[in-house]
């Protein structure tokens, strides 16, 4: 039986008919929000005081989205202004902050947003989609991060950094979860002391779904969608002194299953619906399906105090040693579904890569108003990739075509803060990088490739930011910070029509201020923020029209603007809710610019005199224009442990697939939610909940293929599931 005191039962009864501010207000001697520390900054600061959009997601609130299995889109709208998506299912994920980002599917594509996992940057797309497991938390820095992060990061930096070990106990945790179709989460950790001086940390990572979609056209059940994943990370922390550590990290993953499932004429003509008789259980496809991936990583993470400096060292190689994902991308067969005038059947990926990575950085300890940091940055990657096309009819391969490139890059960096006073602080950094790449194409089988077979392209960069923090009091400050970013060219592969295309470097002014606050003596925090940035030769990339090619281009200008804001809060000692939001509008400004139309779509822009479809004005792909999330937790707590309800709920409105905009191709808005309802015991040390996911089965096209009919494909279906940790 749940028993409440008279406190709480007021407390519940104020809350159901008073404002949050109003019931917050009431309760001085209540709960309080732990501080939150980020190193937006490089480093270990309050979020108040740091002059960046930033939010962080860590504990239970990211355990929640991680408890079904699914892979690093999860972070799709779960903080403001924050995008995720892929073409390829659980292997290459694309980011967009603010959107701002890169729909480029090709092998060596290059994002705006960076993603970096402990202090290591993961350059190519294969990189990026890491598994999430036994993280401290997961920071998105929102604008340009290039004074202080290497690598590519004018739209901002998804920053993952992992639980690390200790030499003070033995302890760890264990979560075990089953779902819907068999979805299987395992995921545990164990910190080891192993001496005074010596620590290890191990952490592993097991996912399993089955099959469950059907195959019309072979008349096989339960074939696709399926996946196999697993992870590992092994950590050793070396501690001699007080003066001098060393953190080592060895990491691996593998995954194997079905690649992204394109579905022939999914979407009713004229309209953005799905097509009549759609079925997210069967496809009709004469195509293979399936994709392999394994990588490999190391790093090396060395501190020295020096007594008035810190010496930082982080070293680091990431690895892929075999990619491979292929598909049916016309989505059905010459039957159907619908009309589909040719079949189409590739398959790619990376024969191998490798990226090193060095970065020495020195940062001050002095007590007085001056403080800085500087540093050297070196990041070599190289690698082969190459795609294939395929005969529907025998899955006989029909042409091959193979590329190599290398590419090198060099940056030094700086950052001064300076204590105007107690309530004023300036902060400015500088950012030389010389960035350079060799392409070239190695083999060409049925393929009369047009243009040279070999590129270089070498660029360098000074950027530059500069901010001010101004503290209104202890609770409140404000911030404004103006901030240049650098992307480096970008090279795409040739097809059988296309030659290889080379996108020239793009630059980004920004300008951003904000407010943040801890209310009401620290039961709530808020915070908001407004920005305008201009970018300049974005790098956009051109895909399908009436063929199967990838191409990049530049715009002359893009321009975006918008506003951010979180909030949390204790509304009573047992209830806590969040709430975040994002309003982010883009524009593409070049005249000039027009790109080929689908082959089947009812295309809404004007149309120039050769027939192709003028881009001017419109909004940069995959970007919507609002995005809001909340979650509410509420505990009773009982005689022998606490039972809890937790909901979460995220929103993005509508999106455009393409750099031009279609009825057909434009993407609803989409809702999803979560509930957990749970019982945790022994002071948290064990936990038995169930929870669903996208609990209103809501059924969304979150993307399509262009160039052949109006082929999509689309969101992750409802998940029932429950789920046991435990912790020792």
């Amino acid at each position: 039986m749940i028993k409440l005191s008279k406190m709480h039962k007021r407390l519940l009864a104020l809350s159901a008919v008073m404002p949050i501010g109003s019931a917050l207000a009431q309760n001085a001697s209540e709960p309080q929000l732990e501080t939150v520390t980020v190193t937006a900054q490089r480093r270990a600061e309050n979020i108040k005081d740091v002059p960046v959009s930033v939010t962080l997601l860590k504990d239970e609130k990211l355990d929640v989205l991680v408890s079904g299995g699914q892979d690093i889109r999860l972070l799709a709208g779960k903080v403001p202004s924050l995008n995720v998506e892929s073409s390829n299912g659980r292997t290459f994920p694309r980011f967009y902050i603010r959107g701002y980002g890169n729909t480029d599917f090709s092998t060596f594509a290059s994002q705006p947003v960076s993603l970096v996992y402990d202090d290591v940057v993961q350059e190519n797309g294969i990189l990026k989609g890491f598994p999430i497991f036994d993280v401290a938390g997961v920071e998105v820095l929102r604008g340009p991060q290039g004074t202080l992060f290497g690598r590519n990061t004018p739209a901002g930096v998804v920053k993952f950094e992992s639980e690390k070990p200790n030499t003070k106990k033995v302890e760890g945790y264990y979560n075990v979860s089953w779902a819907t179709h068999n979805t299987v989460n395992l995921e545990g950790a164990a910190n080891v002391p192993l001496s005074n001086e010596w620590a290890m940390r191990v952490s592993t990572l097991r996912q399993h779904r089955d099959n469950f979609v059907d195959n019309t056209f072979t008349k096989q059940d339960d074939v696709l969608e399926g996946y196999n994943e697993h992870a590992e990370r092994v950590q050793f922390l070396y501690t001699p002194s007080t003066t001098f550590s060393a953190l080592f990290n060895v990491h691996a993953r593998s995954t194997t299953g079905s690649a992204r499932l394109f579905r022939a004429n999914i979407i009713k003509k004229g309209t953005n619906d799905f097509a009549d008789g759609y079925d997210f259980t069967k496809l009709n496809t004469n195509g293979l399906n399936g994709q392999n991936l394994r990588t490999n990583g190391a790093n090396a993470r060395l501190t020295w105090d020096l007594g008035s400096v810190k010496l930082f060292s982080v070293t680091g190689y990431e690895g892929v040693d075999e990619y491979y994902s292929r598909g049916d991308i016309d989505g059905g067969t010459p039957t159907g579904p619908g009309f589909i005038p040719f079949q189409v059947q590739t398959g790619g990926g990376l024969s191998w890569l490798h990226q090193y990575s060095q970065e020495f950085r020195v940062e001050s300890k002095n007590a007085g108003p001056l403080n800085w940091q500087s540093g050297v940055y070196f990041f070599k990657e190289s690698g082969e990739g190459y795609s294939n096309n395929y005969d529907s009819n025998t899955q006989a391969q029909t042409s091959h075509l193979q590329s190599h490139q290398n590419n090198t890059a060099s940056a030094l960096f700086g950052s001064v803060t300076y204590d105007l006073s107690d309530s004023v602080v300036l902060r400015g950094g500088l950012r030389y990088t010389q960035d350079k790449k060799d392409f070239r194409t190695v083999e060409a089988i049925n393929v009369t490739q047009i243009g040279p077979k070999s590129v270089d392209e070498s660029k360098h960069k000074t950027n530059w930011d500069l901010s001010a923090t101004y503290k209104l009091s202890q609770d409140i400050s404000t911030y404004a910070r103006v901030a240049t970013g650098f992307r480096a060219p970008s090279i795409a592969a040739a097809s059988a029509s296309v030659p290889i295309t080379v996108a020239d470097a793009e630059t980004i002014t920004s300008y951003e201020a904000g407010v943040k606050a801890d209310l009401f003596n620290r039961r709530a925090r808020a915070s908001l923020s407004v920005y305008n940035y201009d970018v300049k030769n974005q790098q956009l990339t051109v895909v399908g029209g009436n063929s199967n090619v990838t191409k990049l281009i530049n715009a002359a200008k893009t321009t975006g603007r918008g506003l951010e804001a979180d909030f949390e809060a204790f509304v009573t000692p047992d209830f806590k809710v969040t709430a975040g939001g994002s309003y982010n509008f883009t524009e593409i400004k070049d005249p000039s610019l027009s790109v080929a139309k689908c082959g089947s779509c009812t295309v809404t822009d004007p149309l120039n005199a050769a027939g192709r479809v003028i881009i001017d004005g419109n909004p940069l792909p995959q970007a919507p224009k609002y995005i809001l999330n909340a979650t509410a937790r509420y505990n009773w707590a009982l005689e022998n442990g606490n039972l809890f309800v937790l909901t979460d709920w995220s929103y993005r409105s509508k999106i455009n697939f393409f750099l031009y905009e279609a009825k057909e191709f434009t993407g609803k808005p989409m809702v999803e939610g979560g509930l957990r309802v749970g019982y945790n015991w022994a002071g948290g040390k064990y936990e038995v909940a169930g929870y669903a996911r996208n609990i209103t089965n809501t059924e969304r096209i979150i993307g399509a293929i262009d160039f052949n009919n109006l082929t999509g494909f689309v969101n992750e279906p409802r998940q029932f599931g429950v789920q046991f940790k435990g912790s020792f």
